[in-house]
């Protein structure tokens, strides 16, 4: 494997920008691009995730979404992530496949969430989490349909409900998945969290935080408690960048007037306490 820019600073988790007919916005990406390299400084993406939506698009929109991210954040940006997890391996092969083939800097994979990993059941009936053999085992085969490609587990079992302990995950698993290079961790598990930090003395792993309700800013303190989703990250970058982010697609609906009115008051309260 060639030499990587190591990767620092913050991770955009980015938007699927939508037409208002529920089409993806492929020409907003440029704008999107340009707009977090140099209006925020931040230099890494991570595309077709859950902000992204990527489980509500089809194979052939979140390959169209990776080109464009490619393509218009060359020479912009230093990382793009791509999300290829789905629930089928066939489905996840095919995008992790794509992705390699378009240079992308790394791949990501949710655990599948339909059928899940087996259960441990003892004696008593009590489960006790996940087998991670049989996560490792779906992991590990996406994984080598892109042999270059630094490769993160997406752990987020508030979706999924697949609870493992990611320290655990990290055993050996080098010698299973070679480019293994770190795990999304969008977990309130923090105990976990400081777990695989503190096993990672060497800095062999990377750990990209994605619980953004820990982040206790101001703002999104108060935008959180009017009910944060999907639907209201677009509403909100779609007022404070200017880009049209579309609605979210369905079964999500778009944010209400009452949140953007909210949302709006609050943003300029904090950015303009005068009101100049």
């Amino acid at each position: 494997m060639t030499p990587r820019k190591k990767l620092k600073g913050l991770v955009a988790a980015t938007i699927t920008p939508m037409t208002p007919d529920g089409k993806i916005n492929l020409p907003v990406i440029r704008q999107y691009v340009d707009y977090l390299v140099n209006e925020q400084n931040v230099k890494n993406v991570f595309v077709n995730g859950t902000t992204g939506e990527g489980l509500s698009l089809s194979i052939q929109e979140r390959r169209q979404l990776a080109e464009e991210w490619m393509c218009q954040g060359k020479d912009k940006l230093d990382h793009v992530i791509i999300h290829v997890g789905a629930l089928n391996l066939p489905e996840c092969q095919e995008l992790a496949r794509h992705a390699a083939a378009i240079g992308a800097d790394g791949i990501a994979v949710i655990a599948p969430f339909f059928f899940k990993p087996t259960n441990k059941v003892f004696s008593y009936g009590v489960p006790d989490g996940f087998l991670l053999d049989e996560l490792v085992a779906f992991l590990q085969k996406v994984a080598s349909e892109a042999p270059e490609v630094p490769f993160y587990y997406y752990h987020i079992p508030p979706l999924t409900g697949v609870k493992i302990r990611v320290e655990e995950l990290l055993d050996g698993i080098k010698a299973q998945i070679p480019t293994f290079q770190g795990v999304k961790f969008s977990d309130t598990d923090l105990l976990d969290l400081a777990q695989c930090i503190n096993k990672n003395e060497t800095g062999e792993f990377e750990f990209l935080y994605g619980v953004d309700e820990f982040l206790t800013g101001e703002f999104l303190n108060f935008v959180i408690k009017l009910g944060f989703g999907v639907a209201q990250t677009k509403a909100v970058m779609t007022f404070v960048s200017g880009i049209p982010m579309g609605p979210p697609r369905l079964p999500l609906v778009g944010a209400s007037s009452e949140f953007i009115v909210k949302a709006k008051a609050k943003l300029d309260s904090i950015v303009w306490p005068n009101g100049n």
